[in-house]
């Protein structure tokens, strides 16, 4: 097996689940254009409620995200773009959990993840828990994950440390929604019929002058700052909250990648676990290495 593939395919894993809880970019194509191609209402555009309705918005942004924390899980269908690849979507639909450390279990597209190399079939599972990825291949003929089914990397190989733990503060989406309640710039752009729902779409913008304000708790200011300064500085985000106060969908845009997150059940999944290790080779160490010498170069 050829080591270049790896840090392809493992770094748009990890683009793509950083990118699930960052936010737009002024100099990106913001996450309301994508949007509006794929929110089921006519094309006409939102208008802007007054700002002295900023303590409603306020509110309800904060029933969404109490309710959200609360439910601790859900099924997830998301669209990831990355600038980096040419913009070529990437899908991952599956279980994303939050209510005892950042989890997911999902079916990506592997032509799209550039990982056709290592699995024949259309789509590859991928499972993030306890710090690590684990991806689900075909056994090779030689090297770690020889006679293998799964592959194993740790998180902090992929991201470096900072990385993963910044990861494992914002990997839910209860994190974009609590950074939205700090913002002074959110606006309620209306009613919207999307995935058969009526919802309110919001969309806010925040910035370090408004975490530093906040009530935020002092690691969650500190994890909020650090996805700033990988988006641009500031964090623009779309998020359209149902009559039961639970996101519908998110959009998002920062880093050279943009992601669409469509939310179809919450709570009440399977909990997500690590496949059997006797079934598992781990190539953390060979990521590690190659991530050092790109950052070396």
């Amino acid at each position: 097996m050829k080591l270049t593939y790896t840090a392809a395919w493992v770094g748009l894993t990890a683009a793509a689940m950083v990118a699930a809880t960052a936010c737009g970019s002024d100099g990106a194509k913001t996450a309301a254009e994508k949007a509006d191609k794929t929110v089921d209402r006519p094309v006409d555009k939102p208008v802007e409620k007054p700002a002295g309705n900023a303590a409603t918005v306020m509110a309800a942004l904060t029933r969404a995200t109490d309710r959200t924390e609360e439910l601790g899980s859900a099924e997830i269908r998301t669209t990831t773009e990355l600038a980096a690849t040419g913009g070529e979507p990437i899908s991952m639909d599956g279980t994303y959990s939050w209510g005892d450390g950042a989890a997911m279990d999902v079916e990506m597209d592997t032509a799209a993840a550039q990982m056709s190399a290592l699995q024949d079939d259309p789509t590859t599972r991928v499972v993030m828990v306890d710090g690590a990825y684990y991806y689900d291949v075909d056994p090779q003929p030689s090297g770690p994950i020889a006679g293998k089914e799964w592959m194993r990397v740790d998180v902090a190989a992929v991201t470096g440390e900072a990385g993963a733990d910044n990861m494992a503060a914002n990997a839910d989406p209860t994190a974009s929604l609590r950074y939205m309640t700090a913002s002074t710039e959110v606006k309620d752009l209306g009613k919207e019929t999307v995935l058969g729902k009526e919802t309110t779409h919001y969309r806010g913008s925040v910035g370090a002058e408004h975490i530093e304000k906040s009530k935020l708790t002092e690691a969650e200011k500190r994890a909020a700052i650090t996805a700033l300064e990988a988006s641009g500085g500031k964090l623009t985000c779309d998020i359209w909250v149902d009559g039961e106060d639970l996101p519908v969908r998110m959009s998002q845009t920062g880093a050279g990648m943009t992601v669409n997150m469509d939310f179809l059940k919450f709570g009440a999944t399977e909990k997500i676990t690590a496949p059997p290790a006797a079934q598992t080779g781990d190539l953390t160490e060979q990521v590690r290495q190659q991530r050092d010498a790109a950052i070396g170069q």
